[in-house]
């Protein structure tokens, strides 16, 4: 029963039992996030009802789409003007907190954030040194969402492995035109689904953490661009050429996904409540089954805690802002009012909540996707410094290079090597 909960939660006390213990002076927080229209939504949603059960404190909100997010984030915690409260990522802490200073310890704010809400694993995913940097949101995982309907048209069923997925990009440019694909492909999306496909074959990490360099020889680097190129000259995916035509931003908030001629994506469980929002009809969203190699052992899916609340260091209100937390995470009102606009939450108590409220359910697409992550043979390690942003810009401009003709994929393949062997030796010192 709720078996992706059972490896990750551990009996908690009520959250009633916290200490109340705040300034009686008129506080302001600022919480800083980014994410969709609706997160944003809800997110206020949740700071009103904050805001009337402490009167004495009010939450100014900060939010933004994704890009520019970090570069914005490290320059404000560089200068001491972060904010209260910080949505944050998990991989950040690498970089942000090698030694766990880079946030405030959470181990000292036990008396206004229940912290036995969330199993000692989950927490230890967010501790660096033996301090909390940040409470868990929920539990991620890399999937294929499918628009049913377009599906439909197509009349083929969802992929079970790659070569059925491969065929299926001919399949949707005969029967519905050359705008209709099966699958997009974004920046990091690329990068780990590749992780899964060559996972799958040789059984081995893209990093060798030990050697702070890749594990992959030049001919898997090959072999692995090869793969994603021949997803785009079979129509399985647009290149990277042709989704520049319709400017920056998300790939989930532009016209081809919305209409559905975008049929498919390769991203995140948490992120979907965003995908399927954006769809004329949210439940035309569905999990797919997850393409394996005949064979394989390991199915190479990427899982890592999907979102972070940390304070910030330079935070003056440490004690007020932790109650913030601890109301978006584990008090009813706040939870009902953030819903799963960050995933399928970790909190026992939220987890409680959004079940009873019949926000959350078996039968929702993203705990599905957490059952069928566990469901399959996944035992490889989910590498932070793979979501590291120089690691990821290496991958995009190799694989921008090739959908351009400026390079062949050999040509890109050795320059990735060489710029990522650098930038491994310099951030895993």
């Amino acid at each position: 029963m709720k078996k992706y909960l059972s490896l990750l939660l551990v009996c908690g006390c009520c959250a009633g039992a916290l200490t109340p213990a705040w300034s009686a002076e008129k506080v302001e927080l600022r919480l800083a996030w980014w994410g969709g229209k609706a997160r944003n939504m809800a997110t206020l949603e949740a700071m009103k009802a904050f805001e009337a059960k402490y009167p004495n404190i009010s939450v100014k909100g900060e939010f933004t789409g994704w890009d520019g997010f970090y570069s914005r984030l490290t320059t404000q915690i560089n200068s001491g003007t972060e904010a209260d409260v910080i949505q944050t990522n998990w991989n950040w802490l690498t970089i942000l907190s090698k030694k766990g200073d880079g946030f405030y310890d959470l181990n000292q704010a036990k008396d206004q954030l229940d912290l036995n809400q969330f199993s000692p694993a989950s927490l230890a995913t967010t501790t660096v040194n033996g301090k909390i940097n940040g409470v868990p949101l929920s539990s991620n995982v890399m999937l294929f969402y499918y628009n049913a309907v377009t599906w439909k048209k197509a009349g083929i069923d969802y992929p079970k492995n790659w070569d059925e997925l491969m065929q299926a990009g001919q399949t949707f440019k005969e029967k519905l035109g050359d705008n209709a694909f099966p699958l997009i492909i974004g920046e990091q999306d690329g990068l780990l689904l590749l992780r899964s496909y060559m996972y799958q074959k040789y059984q081995k990490p893209l990093l060798d953490e030990k050697a702070r360099k890749l594990a992959w020889t030049h001919e898997e680097l090959v072999e692995a661009f090869t793969f994603l190129k021949t997803l785009t000259d079979n129509h399985v995916a647009p290149d990277t050429k042709y989704m520049a035509s319709f400017g920056k931003g998300m790939m989930y908030e532009m016209k081809p996904w919305i209409n559905g001629d975008w049929a498919g994506l390769y991203g995140w469980s948490a992120m979907y409540p965003t995908l399927a929002n954006n769809l004329k009809t949210s439940a035309d969203l569905v999990l797919g089954p997850y393409p394996m190699r005949p064979g394989a052992k390991d199915a190479g899916q990427f899982q890592k805690t999907a979102l972070m609340f940390s304070l910030g260091r330079s935070t003056k209100h440490p004690q007020e802002a932790a109650l913030l937390v601890n109301f978006l995470v584990s008090d009813p009102a706040g939870v009902r009012a953030t819903g799963l606009e960050r995933g399928a939450p970790i909190s026992k108590i939220a987890e409680k909540t959004l079940r009873e409220a019949n926000i959350l359910s078996d039968k929702d697409p993203s705990v599905q996707g957490l059952q069928q992550y566990y469901q399959l043979p996944n035992r490889s390690f989910s590498s932070p410094y793979l979501e590291d942003l120089q690691f990821l810009a290496q991958f995009t401009a190799a694989r921008e290079s090739i959908d351009y003709g400026k390079k062949t994929i050999d040509q890109a393949a050795t320059q990735f090597e060489e710029q990522c062997n650098r930038i491994l030796r310099r951030v895993m010192r």
